[in-house]
């Protein structure tokens, strides 16, 4: 490989023959005790230890200790590990430092080949970022290693070993002969194509090594419930693998979820570098809230629980229906969403007033489709079109001139400072909007993980709070009922409508609304009281 790239810095090139690893003094009279020296010689560069040396807890030393066990030559005994624990416990940093031993350190070897991988590009920069931190932090490895960011490439000029962050494309693991690899929350994983072909290709090392550290996953048939129980096998005696480690810190099926004496069952580092404080937070939180008590159980107690649909539970959502005035509304500030659909399926426009936390939806169908949609739905539609909260557009398809005239009359009548929108289909909207000269406060609200999160947090603190009031929507309470939630290996969620029991549509637009509502600028910081904030 080349010595340039994107700040990549030149070093002095050097014979591959004549490496020296390790170059600093390290005095262990085992593989595994070097490992551990020359990962302590590194410093933390983030999170509450930042700036500190790099200093192992004893439970981090005995996963190494056990897997850099050696046999009577000195050999490293064990090819694959598996390390599963809650979030939050430093798994990033450990797999960072031992990625990093591997290509500049005590177990560095000639033209070793390292890779870290993780399910999608920006999953897997994460382990090249605590790397990179690493080097910059250190004089020796800085007049070595290069660094290329935008490939999220490392190369070693002693040893001429590389290193590279691969997301889950198995396309790009074949042919690759890797010395080391680390398979970053594998659980996440959609399938099992790259963990196999890195797996499969290290034949041609002599002593290679694979590490996965993940929390676990619900699916009994992903290869990370697999390798869970493949691991607790050999732990328990019942499979003889001596090349095979597992460290399964996790709750037990049964246990109390709430007891903190079951917390540190699957979090070693609570109380450490994990905060229990945090613990104890997202657990108040998660007791109230179905889909977090999942996530909670999943990602906090490591436990292999399938996902609770639910977003919030029924009494929480109908203890906010008292009917309110709609007429002392009209002129209040108010933030709306907008979720647009295909043809002849459900859109919704809703409407949220920070000031007031009262809410407003509609659905919209074509009237030739109302009752088959409603048969299909299985929905009251004809029942909600009579009560206002369904508005019928003329013809087979959702006419969106019809759609856009309705947002005309809503920034009539109300203080629309923004209209949230997905950018689906949002471009014949847009004509429509031009050729009628109609001039909305447009701001796009995308529907991954970095949008929706904050919105769905901001949505669920409405609810709990007891601010968002609904005057008991019919047509919203259906889609609360019907949403499901997934969330990604920090815990961020989103509404999935894929794996939704119904129309979620109505829900959505609130959901963008509200999430929109906490971004605009000098939005009142409100306690609902009860009452209702009529125009001025």
């Amino acid at each position: 490989m080349g010595q340039r790239g994107r700040n990549a810095r030149p070093v002095k090139p050097r014979r591959i023959a004549d490496f020296d690893v390790p170059t600093r003094d390290l005095t262990a009279p085992t593989r595994a005790g070097r490992v551990i020296e020359w990962i302590e010689t590194l410093h933390i560069t983030s999170g509450m230890h930042a700036g500190r040396r790099f200093i192992l807890r004893d439970w981090q030393r005995d996963i190494i200790n056990d897997v850099y066990r050696t046999d009577a030559d000195d050999r490293r005994i064990v090819r694959r590990a598996l390390i599963t624990m809650g979030r939050k416990n430093g798994k990033t940093q450990l797999a960072a430092a031992l990625a990093l031993c591997h290509l500049c350190g005590p177990e560095a070897e000639a033209r070793g080949q390292v890779y870290s991988a993780a399910a999608d590009r920006n999953q897997a920069g994460i382990i090249f970022q605590e790397m990179k931190a690493f080097i910059l932090d250190d004089e020796e490895l800085r007049s070595r290693v290069i660094i290329r960011d935008t490939p999220k490439e490392l190369e070693d000029v002693e040893t001429g070993s590389v290193y590279k962050a691969l997301s889950s494309d198995a396309r790009k693991a074949h042919g690759l002969s890797p010395s080391f690899y680390v398979c970053d929350e594998l659980a996440q994983w959609p399938n099992r194509n790259l963990y196999d072909a890195l797996s499969t290709g290290t034949s041609a090392r002599l002593e290679p090594l694979g590490i996965t550290i993940s929390t676990q996953s619900a699916d009994p048939l992903h290869v990370m419930s697999e390798l869970v129980h493949y691991g607790r096998q050999v732990r328990d005696g019942v499979i003889d693998d001596p090349r095979f480690s597992a460290h399964i810190f996790s709750a037990p099926e049964g246990s109390d979820p709430w007891s903190e004496d079951t917390w540190r069952l699957a979090n070693p580092a609570l109380g450490d570098f994990r905060s229990l404080d945090e613990m104890r937070d997202t657990a108040q939180t998660a007791q109230r809230i179905p889909s977090q008590e999942t996530a909670f159980r999943n990602f906090y107690l490591n436990q292999p629980i399938e996902a609770d649909t639910r977003l919030i539970a029924p009494s929480d959502w109908d203890a906010l229906g008292a009917p309110f005035d709609v007429a002392s509304l009209r002129g209040a500030r108010c933030i709306a969403g907008l979720d647009l659909s295909s043809t002849n399926d459900l859109t919704a426009i809703a409407l949220y007033f920070p000031g007031s936390g009262h809410a407003l939806v509609w659905g919209f169908l074509p009237d030739e489709q109302l009752e088959r949609r409603a048969d299909g739905d299985r929905a009251p539609y004809r029942q909600w079109l009579q009560a206002g909260h369904i508005i019928t557009t003329p013809g087979r398809a959702i006419d969106k001139a019809f759609v856009a005239a309705k947002l005309a009359e809503l920034t009539q009548s109300y203080s629309v400072e923004a209209v949230a929108y997905d950018r689906y289909r949002i471009e014949e909207l847009r004509i429509i909007l031009d050729n009628e000269g109609i001039s909305l406060p447009l701001v796009e609200h995308g529907q991954g993980f970095k949008d929706m999160a904050p919105a769905v947090d901001e949505f669920e603190r409405a609810v709990l709070s007891g601010k968002l009031q609904h005057g008991g929507n019919p047509l919203l309470r259906w889609a609360v009922s019907n949403v499901a939630v997934v969330a990604d290996p920090a815990g961020n969620r989103k509404l999935d409508k894929a794996r939704s029991r119904g129309r979620i549509d109505p829900l959505t637009a609130l959901v963008m609304a509200i999430g929109q509502a906490a971004k605009q600028p000098d939005a009142p910081d409100f306690r609902f009281t009860g009452m209702v904030i009529a125009a001025e």
